[in-house]
């Protein structure tokens, strides 16, 4: 069991630096959950500044479950442009139409239930149960990971998450979880900013560095689905001729967004699916 000491110091630190730099963010002025849904999605992987951008133009285009539910696929994925991982956009499209249809608009509450969402685990469960509807639910992300591993973990060389998560929920502010969490990603942000070049996170065994974008599939993918939203029904000859790419790479891609649902395929032809 922790020193309850120690953690009622830690508590004490993540606290009195939040009061004195806690960032203002528009998914933190609400608490519908469909907005914080839409931020907790953008939020995979992205840059919190990338996010600040495009927020607020997606709330405004799909302001509701039902909104998004019944939108064409391409004015989602054009309205995403810029944020990466296009993925993320159907995942999002999928879930309002479960919520409409399976739970009359209105998103479960239990983290249980929406980790079989596309798009949604563990940590991004339990984060939109916390923040929509402050529920003290026990989670981990990057930020909250490189806190905890720099002021418990600090000998060790390698840490495990499920060690990680022991801290978590013991420092737990059971009463004001929401703002607990916001805490601890500010005061997370921060060490990442002053702690570089060594990052806390790099000791983590989920820690992984990220692939190179240039010249990647992912960068591919995205130059094709930009093409196609901007000029509709494309033979793959043609994506190939525009991107300068190697034929076949480009079939590969092509069935892959097929397979994921991005396209949808008429003999030689490609279009985004509606």
């Amino acid at each position: 069991m922790q020193d309850l000491q120690k953690i009622k110091e830690f508590q004490k630190i993540v606290w009195d630096y939040y009061r004195k730099n806690k960032r203002a963010m528009p998914w933190r002025e609400t608490t519908d959950s469909y907005h914080i849904l839409v931020s907790e999605i953008m939020l995979q992987q992205t840059q919190v500044k990338r996010v600040l951008e495009k927020y607020p133009l997606f709330i405004k285009a799909f302001p509701d479950f039902q909104s998004l539910a019944k939108a064409p696929l391409s004015d989602v994925l054009k309205t995403w442009q810029g944020m990466g991982y296009n993925r993320r956009a159907i995942a999002l499209k999928k879930i309002a139409q479960r919520v409409v249809h399976e739970y009359e608009g209105v998103l479960p509450q239990a983290p249980e239930v929406l980790v079989n969402f596309p798009g949604i685990g563990k940590a991004t469960a339990g984060s939109i149960v916390t923040f929509a509807f402050n529920t003290p639910t026990v989670f981990i992300e990057t930020n909250i990971r490189r806190v905890f591993i720099h002021h418990f973990f600090g000998k060790r060389k390698s840490v495990k998450d499920e060690d990680i998560l022991r801290y978590v929920e013991t420092a737990l502010d059971k009463k004001r979880s929401r703002e607990w969490y916001w805490a601890l990603m500010d005061y997370g942000t921060h060490l990442g900013e002053i702690m570089r070049a060594e990052n806390p996170n790099r000791k983590s065994k989920a820690y992984k560095k990220q692939s190179k974008f240039e010249g990647s599939d992912r960068k591919i993918r995205g130059i094709i689905l930009k093409f196609l939203i901007k000029e509709g029904k494309k033979s793959k000859e043609e994506i190939a001729h525009k991107i300068k790419e190697d034929s076949a790479r480009i079939q590969k891609i092509l069935a892959d967004l097929v397979k994921e649902g991005f396209l949808i395929q008429n003999k030689d032809e490609y279009q985004l699916k509606s």
